[in-house]
């Protein structure tokens, strides 16, 4: 998958202008924020995990981690992350512009109360070098496979 490919899968929802493309890394959370120019707490940064036969993508601010308690009472299971190949082939995109657009239909997606803090998130748009700047809203609306919200994540309640 590609920015191309995510532009073109946020086209219908009126976001595909919306694809921010930089001249410097965004594969981390905090290369993403460098690129943007926003604290690393406003990255929706996308963690995959295998639940079953799925994976299994959590969207979460910058700055916080899944809890693993939190995690199996959610999915009844112990999170255990994706290799980058079984990212590849589960989700569609390679590490570092992981995002829940234009995905394949092996992947849920949820997103993380942790989001909610700020007017406006950052996901990766399809490659190391991309980001869309979105609403929670927004982000809800156009997540492919939404499968709802949730509180899956600690470390983020005593941040700004």
């Amino acid at each position: 998958m590609s920015v191309d490919a995510v532009r073109a899968y946020l086209t219908p929802f009126g976001l595909a202008d919306k694809v921010q493309e930089f001249s410097v890394s965004s594969a981390t959370v905090e290369l993403a924020a460098q690129a943007a120019g926003v604290i690393p707490a406003r990255i929706a940064k996308s963690l995959s995990f295998k639940v079953g036969d799925r994976a299994v993508l959590i969207l979460a601010a910058g700055d916080a981690k899944v809890d693993n308690q939190k995690f199996k009472a959610a999915f009844h299971t112990k999170a255990k992350m994706l290799t980058p190949e079984e990212v590849t082939g589960l989700v569609g995109h390679a590490i570092g512009g992981v995002c829940p657009f234009a995905i394949k239909d092996t992947t849920d997606v949820y997103l993380d109360q942790s989001l909610r803090r700020f007017d406006t998130v950052f996901p990766a748009a399809g490659s190391a070098s991309s980001a869309v700047e979105l609403t929670c809203d927004q982000l809800e609306q156009c997540a492919q496979n939404f499968q709802g919200w949730g509180d899956f994540c600690k470390g983020w309640q005593s941040q700004p």
